[in-house]
């Protein structure tokens, strides 16, 4: 039976991938995402299970949903921005790292005992033309799959220095169009040609494919080899006067603001699934729990303190008197509360407020288990 996992599978070129592995044969494949395709008949699809999971995380327990059968790994996500480096907002750094190359580089270092053998696996692994070539305004996306890159080719060497026959494939193209990392839609049957390309490579177990290399890249890299300042000059040039630069940061950033009082797991899983919704975590605390008419055991400093150690939190600051007083400061995308909120006076006058500001409210259902109320009533007892 053969099984694959495809993580950044839910769109563009990995989900093309996928769907080209089904007309192969392949009779189960995991595609890990940040969301659901678009596609019906993908979804609909009883041979394909979806993991959704933000990767910014850097939480690899999705892996041990993986059967020990699986044959065939790909890695397909990334993202970057054209920009000039001092544009790029702090956390934007910090993320195309972590998704160009850190997260990667962690789920080969987890898996390198499947690769590390002489059975057949099969890996792939989605690179850059930027990651052969210097290419200023994309600076941070360009040297993150540098590193990228430069990780695979060095793997290569050392499987093939001891005695191994699997190798991993780098798939570093230039521009694709027909996918989402412009802002586009993904175009399955526009990108299947392309897609079946690169698992024929795959299958060779070759370790490098470039697309339209004799055609476009063969040049483009001998003109960075003989000059590579001259080369990046021009390139910088090339993509300011095409009006590729973009001024909006590719960003989710979310807020939710609370007491967060004798810390608990529902505190926890709450941070957790509003950072899977977002990139970047902004909670507000408040400092004491009078708003509500009741008392807060653990002082303010202290639960901010466990707040910013916590790792699905990105900042955290004392929340404001209402939250979109918040928004003034912040400018979050999604905001997110417990659905017990859902309907109160509160929320429905933020929901009017949010309306024309592009903010979606997300309201969490409270999930079982160890509540604040519990331990409250618990130590007022004692």
């Amino acid at each position: 039976m053969r099984k694959a996992i495809v993580i950044g599978g839910t769109s563009g070129v990995g989900l093309s991938l996928a769907v080209n592995l089904l007309k192969r044969g392949y009779e189960k494949i995991i595609l890990v995402g940040k969301e659901m395709p678009s596609d019906s008949n993908v979804v609909d699809d009883k041979r394909l299970e979806f993991i959704i999971t933000n990767l910014l995380n850097c939480d690899l327990s999705f892996l041990d949903k993986v059967d020990k059968e699986f044959d065939t790994l790909i890695i397909a996500c990334g993202f970057g921005r054209v920009a000039l480096f001092e544009d790029l907002l702090e956390a934007e750094v910090q993320n195309l790292i972590k998704v160009n190359y850190l997260i990667i580089a962690m789920i080969l270092h987890r898996l390198y005992d499947r690769i590390k053998s002489n059975d057949d696996f099969y890996t792939l692994v989605m690179g850059s033309i930027c990651g052969h070539l210097s290419s200023p305004l994309f600076s941070v996306y360009g040297s993150s799959k540098f590193g990228l890159c430069s990780l695979v080719e060095n793997l290569n060497i050392e499987l093939s220095a001891n005695g191994y026959s699997n190798r991993i494939l780098d798939v570093s193209p230039g521009f694709l169009k027909d996918t989402n990392f412009y802002g586009g839609k993904t175009k399955l049957d526009s990108l299947s040609s392309l897609a079946n390309k690169i698992l024929d490579k795959m299958f060779l177990k070759q370790e490098l494919f470039i697309p339209e290399y004799d055609e476009v890249y063969k040049n483009v890299i001998q003109r960075y080899n003989a000059d590579h300042v001259a080369f990046g000059l021009d390139s910088y040039s090339y993509k300011r006067k095409s009006g590729r630069i973009s001024q909006s940061p590719q960003l989710i950033v979310g807020y939710l603001s609370g007491t967060f009082d004798l810390f608990h797991i529902g505190h926890l899983n709450l941070l957790k699934r509003a950072k899977q919704q977002c990139d970047y975590l902004i909670v507000g605390v408040h400092e004491s729990g009078a708003w509500k008419g009741k008392e807060t055991f653990i002082p303010f400093e202290e639960r901010v303190e466990i707040l910013k150690s916590i790792k699905y939190v990105d900042e955290v600051h004392k929340s404001l008197t209402e939250d979109s007083d918040a928004w003034n400061i912040y400018h979050f995308d999604k905001l997110f509360v417990g659905d017990d909120y859902k309907g109160s006076k509160r929320f429905l006058k933020y929901e009017q407020f949010f309306r024309d500001k592009g903010v979606e409210i997300v309201y969490f259902p409270y999930t079982k288990g160890t509540s604040s109320t519990q331990l409250r009533e618990k130590l007022m007892k004692k």
